[in-house]
């Protein structure tokens, strides 16, 4: 077990929430290596947060602890979950946040969290994070089994991840969210989009994809594969999301 903590939410920088829940599981555990990754995703956008999360959780070291706090059902019927899946341990609501890496391994554990005495004393309706999530986390570097924390959870909420499908020699796909770039990453993997083809996003033909934002002038369109494997729409200096003026677009590969 590490004693890394990443947090991962939609809180934003204004308010108290994400320093607060450091303040938690630094109380609980003050050798508790924290790391931001963001606080800045869209507020209740789950997609956003599942996916990135699946970018960034394997560079961690094994036994790494990550936080995602994306929650609009807190306080719902939904549960609060912790799992180990691939060597590490993902805790936050089961709401479909881990759902693309618990899918992505072998044999995952998956627990709900309901042991009282890893949570706050008082736990609020509107704030898990700070009262469930962290303190399990904190507990969990402290080398608390994951099994001590409640009984397993047999059937984890799955996204609806739409996948990409093909019809003929056609490849459709949809964007699932826009990064702080601008730049519309698709649900279309690298690997099946052929050099000989040419992406289309909405009404525009975007071209080829390329191998970098410089193989077109600032302010073109184009299509390159992104640093989590997957298509995305961009533009060399500037923003997809704004030249398109939306994300849930469909995005077509077809031959030249």
């Amino acid at each position: 077990m590490s004693n890394i903590i990443t947090l991962l939410t939609d809180f934003g920088s204004r308010d108290y929430y994400a320093g607060v829940m450091k303040g938690v599981i630094l109380g609980i555990n003050p050798d508790a290596v924290i790391v931001d990754i963001t606080h800045e995703i869209r507020k209740y956008h789950i997609y956003e947060a599942a996916f990135k999360l699946r970018s960034y959780y394997g560079y961690f070291p094994e036994g790494t602890i990550h936080v995602a706090v994306v929650d609009p059902g807190v306080g719902g019927p939904r549960v609060p979950l912790a799992a180990e899946a691939g060597g590490y341990y993902f805790v936050g609501p089961d709401n479909g946040i881990f759902s693309t890496v618990l899918e992505s391994v072998d044999n995952p554990t998956v627990v709900e969290i309901a042991k009282t005495e890893f949570m706050l004393e008082n736990v609020s309706r509107t704030f898990h994070g700070r009262d469930i999530f962290a303190p399990a986390a904190a507990h969990l570097s402290k080398g608390v089994s994951i099994r001590d924390l409640g009984g397993v959870l047999q059937k984890p909420v799955s996204l609806n991840v739409p996948m990409p499908t093909a019809k003929g020699d056609e490849i459709v796909g949809v964007v699932l969210y826009a990064d702080s770039f601008g730049n519309l990453v698709s649900n279309i993997p690298g690997n099946m989009v052929m050099p000989d083809k040419v992406v289309y996003a909405g009404k525009y033909r975007v071209g080829p994809v390329r191998s970098s934002y410089g193989d077109v002038a600032k302010g073109d369109l184009l299509a390159i594969i992104g640093s989590s494997g997957l298509l995305e729409i961009s533009v060399n200096r500037g923003s997809a999301r704004e030249v398109l003026n939306k994300e849930r677009i469909f995005v077509r590969i077809r031959g030249k």
